[in-house]
């Protein structure tokens, strides 16, 4: 089977609904499973709806906003008085109604279960849509197949029983299903981290031993830096996924870090093309004797810079970060940078879920911290080290290292 995913972008409005048609009659329409993401900003739209019902605040009006929306683009796809109406209002009434009878507390569980529904709903559209074509598909809950454990919005995937169950799959088929999500022993949502789509396509595609695995994407593949970022980017046609996993790690966010690693364990081919010419090659990820090690650059912004040292100025031993990190696990930070001296630790980290202060207020109960916020964390993989000051033009520089060709720095 192959195995597509398409993200929000792909999907926003009814000409782009068409426009997937378009590329998959380009790639043939045969043995494949669709993997699709909301449409556009609806992921943003529905935790707006969480943010508010915790604030008490009228939701209702937001959930109203963003079922007309998908009405809106269903108008351009269906006719009046096609089933799938009915189906897109259900989908609004069962946030509604969760979110009416909800007694947990919670954040985390909430969030799952209603921004879930984002991608319940694109998929509805979508797989209705090919119907409507004659690209006979078979709609799924990936729910039913993703299993997980209650990890809300992070959650950590049950390979056995994830496997068992999508390999009873029908692999002469065509299948529309879900990214992002999965389900706990309970049947409640669970999410597999923001961006997790690439992820599911990456799940589905090992269980089951995919021919390869396609992200289409509004760029043309992955490039050496950002465009919207950097100035005279250039594609790279072939990476391995060994280089992969590291750009993905670093923060270059054409990849999730989670996809790479079922592919590479089954050889899986890994490509990333446009959705807005599929024709062209794009970039292949696997094993190849073209694979490229070009200078790569890539931003991971909204960081959070911490400095943690002993009031005693005694080492930072063993024990020390042991306890640090036992921390770092609790609050679900990740870090993306560390460097340690004989008294101090400094830690660039990733504070996805807002709980830094509660981090920071354990911490000052055995250590002396300082706390820098919203930092950048530039990386450049492959880093010619001869050419190295340029990177540091026009940049405040909090903390630097370089590692095997590869430069980091943490600036404001």
């Amino acid at each position: 089977m192959k195995i597509f995913k398409f993200g929000g972008a792909s999907v926003k409005d009814a000409e782009s609904i068409k426009n997937v048609s378009m590329v998959l009659q380009s790639q043939g329409f045969e043995k494949c499973l669709l993997v699709i993401s909301a449409i556009g900003k609806t992921t943003n739209e529905l935790e707006k709806v969480v943010a508010l019902y915790f604030e008490k605040d009228n939701y209702q009006a937001e959930i109203e906003k963003i079922k007309q929306k998908h009405i809106g683009i269903a108008e351009g796809l269906f006719p009046d008085g096609h089933a799938v109406f009915a189906e897109i209002n259900l989908f609004f009434d069962d946030i509604d109604s969760f979110l009416r009878r909800n007694k947990s507390p919670n954040y985390n569980f909430v969030y799952d279960q209603v921004v879930s529904c984002g991608e319940m709903i694109s998929t509805k559209i979508l797989s209705e849509y090919l119907n409507e074509i004659q690209f006979t598909n078979q709609w799924l809950d990936a729910r039913d197949y993703i299993k997980t454990d209650n990890s809300y919005r992070e959650g950590m995937v049950d390979w056995t029983k994830t496997e068992e169950f999508i390999s009873r799959l029908n692999k002469e088929i065509c299948y529309v299903t879900q990214g992002f999500i999965g389900s706990d022993d309970n049947n409640f949502t669970v999410t597999l981290g923001r961006e997790g789509s690439d992820y599911s396509a990456a799940i589905f595609a090992y269980c089951l031993n995919a021919e390869a695995m396609t992200i289409w994407k509004d760029v043309p593949g992955v490039m050496t830096g950002d465009p919207r970022k950097f100035k005279d980017v250039s594609l790279l046609s072939n990476i391995s996924y060994e280089e992969a996993i590291e750009m993905a790690y670093y923060g270059a966010s054409v990849i999730h870090p989670k996809t790479l690693q079922p592919l590479q364990q089954k050889s899986i081919p890994f490509y990333v093309k446009s959705f807005m010419d599929p024709t062209r090659p794009g970039t292949k990820v696997g094993a190849s004797e073209k694979n490229q090690s070009e200078e790569v650059y890539i931003l991971k912004e909204n960081q959070t810079l911490f400095k943690i040292s002993t009031r005693d100025f005694s080492f930072i031993a063993e024990d020390h970060m042991s306890l640090i990190f036992g921390y770092l696990s609790k609050y679900k930070i990740k870090v993306s940078l560390m460097q340690n001296s004989a008294i101090s630790l400094a830690l660039c980290l990733e504070d996805k879920f807002g709980t830094a202060d509660e981090l920071n207020d354990e911490l000052q109960k055995i250590f002396k911290t300082e706390i820098v916020k919203n930092v950048s964390l530039f990386t450049v993989r492959n880093a010619k080290i001869e050419n190295i000051d340029q990177f540091y033009q026009e940049k405040s520089v909090l903390l630097e290292q370089i590692s095997k060709n590869t430069l980091q720095i943490v600036t404001q």
